[in-house]
């Protein structure tokens, strides 16, 4: 996967939103239509165009304290506004971890 920061031409076919992975604790969170960040999908900033997602894209990069790896993700939106992930790995990610993480004692 290219890196985001690679990334030179911005083309989206869909509504997406911008993701990364918190800082301190790696959850998936999704950027917010005020500039901030939200761990719940339907807060996500939609996206519709190649140049909003480029400028949403380079705000959420800039906040490199409270985010790391920030990504253009496709969503669906569903009859009603429900926003769903878009592909598999989107789907994958909102679940949470995949493998039971071990427990300190």
């Amino acid at each position: 996967m290219t890196s985001p920061l690679e990334q030179k031409k911005i083309r989206i076919t869909k509504p997406s939103v911008v993701t990364a992975n918190r800082t301190w604790d790696g959850v998936v969170i999704y950027r917010t239509p005020r500039q901030g960040w939200s761990t719940e999908l339907s807060d996500a900033a939609i996206v519709r165009t190649s140049d909003e997602a480029r400028a949403l894209l380079t705000e959420s990069i800039a906040d490199d304290v409270g985010a790391i790896g920030a990504y253009i993700a496709p969503v669906e939106v569903r009859d009603g506004g429900a926003i769903k992930p878009g592909n598999l790995r989107e789907h994958i990610r909102s679940e949470g971890v995949t493998i039971e993480l071990p427990v300190p004692a």
